[in-house]
């Protein structure tokens, strides 16, 4: 009788474990599908999610180009579509979606949605504003072009009232004199032989100008043949400069301070050679233009 009740024991305990077994067995497999379309969801969702940033992202561009052609700023919408578009490529990098992940990409679209909104708003306000600026340009472009035509011929006379005035402040040099100056110091005027040139003496006054602002000047001496050679050494100060666009050379050059006292400016000149025969000619330049010239004779 024992070992029948003991068998009957047995048998149901195995029953039982048989059916937990079943049970924990389908609450597994359950779960487990529940996970599968959970994660599923979550998947879909992801996937929707990069979609709609994407588009979003499309539509901020339109309103930035949009806004910006009315005038409008466009700082804001420019950094929250860059913000925008490194979450989108951080979401690319993304393989396992989550509700946490699920949620915050929702909070974050619907906020970029409300933003789209409002700009749609400013854009509206923007084109009635920009419609009522045309309305007031039309009325006014006569009147603007007669004025832009006035500020043009004002702007021409003063230009060539300027220029009067830039011509107006050359400065002139007077009392022009070239001297020969022999290896004993004797000076002689007129005209030269080389035998009397050890030096060539050129001395003028520069003649006072009101117009003129008192300033530096650099004063270029060219001296030149009659066959226009310009004697030219640059061991002895020569060097070059633009005359009328041109560039042209001088023979020696001196730094004064222009004091408006009719003040008068020496150069010596030491050519080391012989000077060609016939009439040479001195120019003085400063400031691309010339101050004036005089002629010699070497025989």
């Amino acid at each position: 009788m024992v070992e029948k009740s003991t068998s009957k024991i047995t048998v149901g305990l195995g029953a039982a474990v048989i059916i937990l077994i079943t049970i924990l067995g389908i609450k597994w497999y359950l779960d487990h599908q529940e996970k599968q379309e959970m994660q599923a969801f979550y998947d879909s969702e992801l996937e929707d999610q990069r979609e709609k940033l994407a588009e979003i992202s499309e539509e901020l561009q339109d309103k930035i180009v949009e806004i910006e052609q009315l005038g409008g700023d466009i700082e804001e919408l420019t950094e929250t579509q860059t913000k925008l578009e490194a979450e989108r490529d951080q979401l690319q990098r993304t393989r396992i979606a989550n509700r946490k992940l699920i949620i915050d990409l929702r909070n974050k679209t619907e906020g970029y949605v409300e933003l789209l909104k409002a700009k749609d708003e400013e854009i509206v306000q923007l084109k009635a504003v920009n419609e009522q600026l045309f309305v007031e340009n039309t009325g006014l472009k006569e009147d603007k072009n007669q004025l832009s035509k006035s500020i043009n011929e004002l702007s021409e006379d003063k230009q060539k009232l300027q220029n009067k005035v830039d011509i107006a402040a050359h400065l002139k040099v007077e009392d022009i004199k070239i001297i020969a100056v022999n290896n004993r110091g004797k000076e002689i005027e007129g005209s030269f032989r080389n035998r009397q040139i050890t030096n060539l003496k050129i001395e003028f006054n520069i003649a006072k100008n009101e117009v003129a602002p008192i300033e530096g000047k650099n004063v270029l001496l060219r001296i030149s043949d009659g066959n226009g050679q310009v004697y030219f050494d640059v061991a002895r100060g020569s060097g070059s400069f633009m005359l009328n666009g041109k560039e042209e050379y001088y023979t020696t050059n001196q730094e004064i301070l222009f004091d408006n006292s009719n003040q008068k400016i020496t150069f010596i000149y030491n050519k080391g050679s012989d000077y060609n025969l016939g009439i040479h000619t001195v120019e003085v330049f400063t400031d691309g233009y010339l101050m004036g010239k005089e002629t010699f004779d070497v025989h």
